[in-house]
């Protein structure tokens, strides 16, 4: 496999989330929610991401650790970028909620397990993040998702209200030691 990295991407590496986030393929997973904000398209869960707000955004998402981290997932030896991975600290259950996305022409490749293991890297080794949260749609097609968090170190701690739950805890993780030969983060 593949080396891989997390970087933090600068204003003009915004292209590529844009990329992403305008993406059918890669963003078929968040279609047809009920929300109601500017940019969100529905019917493909595609979103919106001019420009003019990239400088806005990096400045809420990046230099935000611990409360908030963002990056991509980048291959070390071409640089080619192949998703984004995230956390925030949602303070209502004590729990940092994470989240991966990998852009479409990527998947099936191999490349989910160690970039969600360089995110559990991340937040338990550098910023001491207590417990990862992710939960997924089960009327969805999750089974993909679900064995990405398992190999990676989740557990699977239930359904509520139709979202299967995953969590993994610092203590499990040290305990596990999840390793990926981190890398430095790059930005």
């Amino acid at each position: 496999m593949e080396q891989l990295e997390l970087y933090v991407p600068r204003r003009e590496d915004l292209w590529f989330r844009q990329r992403m986030m305008a993406d059918p393929d890669t963003m078929g997973y968040n279609a047809n929610w009920d929300v109601s904000y500017d940019g969100y398209h529905r019917d493909t869960g595609c979103i919106d991401f001019p420009e003019g707000q990239w400088a806005s955004w990096l400045e809420d998402w990046t230099d935000q650790a611990p409360e908030r981290f963002y990056a991509y997932i980048r291959r070390s030896t071409d640089g080619a970028y192949l998703g984004e991975v995230n956390f925030h600290h949602n303070p209502e259950h004590d729990w940092y909620d994470m989240g991966i996305v990998l852009y479409a022409p990527y998947r099936g490749m191999g490349y989910g397990v160690p970039a969600l293991k360089l995110l559990l890297e991340e937040a338990f080794s550098v910023w001491n993040v207590n417990r990862l949260h992710n939960d997924f749609e089960v009327s969805r097609n999750e089974v993909a998702a679900w064995k990405t968090h398992l190999s990676a170190g989740f557990r699977d701690v239930g359904i509520i209200d139709g979202f299967r739950q995953m969590m993994i805890t610092r203590e499990d993780y040290l305990s596990g030691m999840v390793s990926t030969k981190r890398g430095k983060i790059k930005s």
